[in-house]
């Protein structure tokens, strides 16, 4: 059972043959159908269905030639909207199943972004027909959380906020600089990383630390495309999952510069979102690569 799927609105899902019938709904009333040839043997179909806005499933199915077959897997998603990202992504398969990660470097995190790709089948397309190389690809993030809190967001003038916009922007050309290999650029970024540790370390022994510290983007647990996340709430749309009746909440977030959506059951969020205001989460990062 993925435990994603009551991110979605699907908390009532918790046998096997409740599960195998949501499957079977899902191939058999698709929204949308994909088709990879594998080899001589067999197909890879995928299946999407929507059961809300933007929020759905996707079930990957190996079928024969005589279209026979059993499903492979399946994940919940939420279909993201914008680009998120243009920096370079290099793709790894999971395991032995046609089943891949995304792997982004965005100087704007500071740390390598692993995403689940929700779009496989396209990706094994394009690898297909050779059209990866050298090309401008892009990709559009979004994730899905179990529970999260709302936060009040802090105080900031309009000099404060072009202070720091200013500091972000430097911090992202040092660390550009950094991954080529420019040894000034490195120095500089090790000094003002002991410099805000040390002034982080005086003003937590008086504030809370989400007082400080206004927007966060760091793995979580032990799987890699897994992270918690704190950042701002840009836009807040109410959706209702169609077959269950579950209220979703769809939010914008602006977390350390990256624009991305995320879904989370209404009922599991302690608090208002409301733009303006803070979100916390545990989350999981998917994400659709842009060909």
């Amino acid at each position: 059972m993925h435990r994603y799927l009551e991110a979605i609105g699907f908390s009532d899902i918790v046998t096997n043959q409740e599960l195998e019938e949501l499957l079977a709904e899902t191939i058999s009333t698709k929204t949308e159908e994909q088709l990879a040839v594998i080899n001589k043997y067999y197909d890879l179909c995928g299946y999407f269905k929507e059961y809300g806005k933007r929020i759905g499933i996707t079930v990957l199915k190996k079928e024969d030639m005589r279209g026979d077959g059993k499903w492979d897997y399946y994940f919940p998603s939420l279909r993201g909207k914008g680009i998120t990202s243009y920096a370079d992504i290099t793709v790894e398969r999971k395991k032995d199943r046609q089943e891949f990660l995304g792997i982004c470097e965005d100087v704007r995190v500071g740390v390598s972004i692993i995403f689940y790709i929700q779009n496989p089948i396209e990706y094994i397309r394009e690898k297909q027909l050779g059209n990866l190389k050298g090309k401008s690809i892009s990709v559009t993030l979004s994730a899905l959380a179990l529970e999260g809190t709302v936060l009040l967001p802090l105080h900031k003038d309009e000099q404060m906020e072009r202070t720091r916009q200013e500091e972000s922007r430097n911090r992202m050309m040092l660390l550009s600089a950094a991954r080529k290999g420019d040894q000034s650029a490195i120095e500089s970024l090790t000094l003002e990383d002991m410099d805000i540790y040390s002034k982080v370390s005086r003003r937590v022994m008086k504030e809370d630390i989400f007082t400080i510290v206004e927007s966060y983007f760091m793995p979580f647990g032990l799987e890699c495309d897994l992270y918690s996340i704190l950042g701002e709430i840009k836009e807040m749309e109410e959706v209702r999952n169609e077959k269950t009746g579950k209220k979703l909440y769809l939010l914008t977030l602006n977390v350390n510069e990256l624009i991305f959506d995320v879904c989370v059951p209404a009922e599991q969020v302690m608090g208002e979102p409301k733009p303006g205001r803070r979100f916390k989460a545990a989350v999981w990062l998917q994400g659709h690569i842009n060909f």
